[in-house]
């Protein structure tokens, strides 16, 4: 990944490779100003007269997973990725969260406690209001957009426009020109029905053979275009299938009830996707940069047309005008919305009833939960080095959450601080693990934190 460099000011400069980074550092020119993202300012250096070449953020917005690209324009239309980043959403977990509030709130209105009566006349929504899961998605691409023209001198944007029509969608026999002789309304449902089923086969699982549409009731026992009657399925299901009915051809239980349920599942994806799209576009706006909307046919044509993997990154890298790409084959910064913490202070069962209490303080031994840390455990069962996300505990024996799963019971003696919480976790998805189909997602993250001389800066920089 390319690395954010800023002048002795805090002004944005162009961004340098990691080599040329390792070498500002070692040298004593710059100092580590942020560890993920990774971004260094320079000490002995002013932006007076510096050339920027063309840069450009594109998006890729998702209900759940937004991909965004920061890309550097060429002459006649070709890009050169400096980096890829997905951001995951939390709108499920706050949809959750304000669920639980209203149950407890009616609750207290119900049971013999103390009594508000409730209040309608005197609340009114503004206009454009939102929902604050769907908010929360505009909220955080936008401060994302804002952090990276913070690091980097951006000059204008790109974003995918993406509309779903929903009554298409539920019939594509609805009937109406502007339905039937439009391509948009095939296009939808393709690409739903893609995410929906997990872009493999429901039958086999196959993921790297063309996949075709597959009416769950066949159309000559009766069964129609929705969607919920199609799936997916490789040239080899769908002839064996034929016109057998479903349970019939499918003879594992589980197998069975998986397809159901997600035949029938609702489409919130598609609907969250239209209720934020404008809302996104506005609020881009209102940066004042050139901003260039997209439609997603264009997006996977041009990534069908330049060979590109399916990621939402490399989707986002994708969007609008675009000739040829190139040093795509970049690792992922995977960034999950995870919060600040919750007002809640009480842990509840199931059934409603207190069972446990939350600590008062959220600092402990110099740590709090979301700290970036770096554990060197010498000896035990937990020995070696462990990077990542930490849990705290009253005991001072803290759980750490690596990309490779959770590392529990780190005595605070063994962590060194990396980087304060910032209601976000990081973790590379190595372009092997993409391209490659290899494990060990976040290896680099871990290795660009074991090389001698950024051990060192971060050491001084975070005390």
């Amino acid at each position: 990944m390319a690395v954010f460099v800023l002048d002795s000011s805090g002004t944005p400069l162009m961004p340098c490779s990691e080599k040329r980074a390792r070498l500002l550092l070692k040298r004593g020119r710059a100092r580590v100003h942020r560890v993920l993202p990774f971004v260094i300012r320079l000490v002995d250096r002013r932006n007076e007269a510096s050339a920027f070449q063309p840069l450009r953020v594109k998006l890729d917005p998702g209900s759940r997973i937004t991909g965004i690209a920061l890309v550097r324009e060429c002459a006649a239309g070709s890009v050169v990725v400096l980096n890829l980043f997905e951001l995951i959403h939390r709108g499920r977990q706050i949809s959750m969260a304000l669920t639980a509030r209203r149950a407890f709130r009616r609750r207290r209105r119900g049971a013999n406690l103390r009594y508000r009566a409730p209040r309608f006349e005197n609340r009114r929504r503004r206009e454009g209001w939102l929902a604050p899961s769907l908010r929360h998605r505009i909220d955080t691409v936008m401060t994302w957009v804002k952090r990276l023209c913070r690091w980097a001198p951006v000059m204008a944007m790109s974003s995918e426009l993406v509309r779903f029509d929903m009554q298409a969608l539920a019939n594509p026999e609805i009937g109406g020109v502007e339905y039937q002789q439009g391509t948009l309304a095939g296009y939808e449902a393709r690409e739903y029905l893609l995410e929906k089923w997990g872009r493999q086969c429901i039958y086999c699982d196959a993921q790297d053979r063309r996949l075709h549409l597959e009416h769950l009731i066949a159309r000559a026992r009766g069964g129609s275009n929705r969607v919920g009657n199609l799936g997916l399925a490789c040239g080899n299901c769908n002839q064996d299938k034929g016109p057998r009915e479903l349970r019939e051809y499918v003879q594992d239980p589980i197998r069975l009830a998986k397809i159901l349920a997600t035949a029938s599942r609702p489409m919130p994806d598609a609907a969250a996707v239209n209720a934020t799209r404008w809302a996104l576009v506005a609020a881009l706006k209102g940066t004042g940069l050139p901003l260039e909307t997209g439609s997603g046919g264009r997006t996977k044509w041009n990534r069908t047309r330049l060979g590109l993997m399916k990621t939402h990154a490399l989707d986002a890298a994708c969007v609008g005008q675009l000739q040829s790409i190139a040093d795509w084959r970049r690792p992922t910064l995977v960034i999950r919305a995870t919060g600040r913490g919750s007002y809640q202070r009480t842990r509840l069962t199931r059934h409603g009833f207190p069972r446990g209490y939350l600590m008062q303080s959220k600092l402990v031994r110099g740590f709090q939960t979301g700290d970036c840390v770096r554990a060197e455990v010498p000896s035990g069962k937990k020995v070696g080095c462990h990077v990542g996300r930490v849990a705290v505990r009253a005991n001072g024996n803290f759980n750490i959450q690596t990309p490779v799963g959770v590392v529990q019971g780190i005595s605070h003696r063994h962590c060194r601080l990396v980087q304060r919480a910032d209601g976000y976790g990081y973790h590379f998805q190595p372009s092997d693990s993409i391209y490659k189909g290899e494990a060990g997602a976040g290896r680099a993250l871990h290795d660009a934190l074991s090389l001698p001389s950024l051990k060192a800066e971060v050491s001084r920089t975070t005390g």
